[in-house]
């Protein structure tokens, strides 16, 4: 047992950390010439999924992932589990803490944009206690202790891949798949739902302060690069692809004085 929970990062957008290395020059398009302003838009072009995927948010987050174990779970496995394109993902899969209980509903949970897998830990062991139900949490690549560089394409491969092995364990066979997304993980949780309805297996969805889309929220977070927003090629264009979910009741749990999504 760790003498005391490692500090969590906030559920959603970690943008304060990120706003002192970046609003430099994302000002500069308002209030620059126009050279630097083209200088400007270059680097949000190219720097932008450092912005977008913090994982080095907290410092050690590449390095110190806190484990189930640290908050009282016990009956849980730490896995590897790799991609169809040569990366490895590490996860959780945490079982109800009372053994005597078979669960019939298995939660697959995508985190926010900064920190990893082990700093929600806390909001697993809820679930589990709570409900007795599976709680399966994946690392996006680049995050935590998987290999690779996030971007969008790799994160929807990356939850594609979680789903899959969650249909091919046989302990898991016949169990109902509720997929649940907070901020970042809305968008990855949408793009998967509505890419696997129809197979049926999938019971709920449950997005929690997430975005209609990155060049939408832009404004919100730095109004100063409003301007440059559509310079964006990590999109994950959500109020597009939510339509498109029919036959999967969802859930949008959202906070009132959340000051990062609108």
């Amino acid at each position: 047992m760790a003498d005391a929970p490692p500090p969590q990062p906030p559920s959603g957008w970690n943008f304060a950390a990120m706003a002192a290395n970046v609003v430099q020059f994302l000002r500069l398009p308002v209030l620059a010439s126009g050279g630097l302003a083209v200088v400007a838009s270059g680097m949000l072009y190219f720097k932008q999924n450092d912005l977008i995927y913090p994982r080095n948010i907290p410092a050690d987050a590449r390095t110190n992932v806190p484990k189930p174990s640290d908050f009282g779970m016990t009956n849980f496995e730490d896995l590897r589990i790799p991609t169809p394109d040569g990366e490895v993902l590490a996860a959780y899969f945490i079982r109800p803490s009372n053994r005597k209980i078979k669960a019939q509903v298995t939660i697959l949970m995508f985190h926010g944009n900064a920190g990893n897998i082990g700093h929600r830990a806390p909001i697993a062991h809820m679930l589990e206690q709570q409900l007795d139900c599976n709680v399966f949490m994946l690392e996006y690549r680049g995050y935590g202790l998987s290999t690779g560089t996030p971007d969008e394409a790799g994160l929807k491969i990356d939850a594609q891949t979680a789903l899959d092995y969650i249909r091919n364990r046989a302990e898991l066979q016949g169990t109902k798949i509720v997929i649940h997304g907070q901020s970042l993980g809305g968008a990855v949780a949408i793009d998967l739902v509505a890419k696997n309805q129809k197979e049926g297996d999938i019971k709920a969805l449950i997005l929690e302060n997430t975005f209609l889309s990155i060049r939408k929220l832009i404004p919100s977070v730095f109004p100063a690069a409003k301007y440059v927003a559509r310079l964006c090629h990590q999109t994950w264009l959500n109020e597009e692809v939510l339509p498109k979910i029919t036959t999967v009741p969802i859930l949008f749990l959202s906070g009132l004085k959340d000051e990062i999504i609108p």
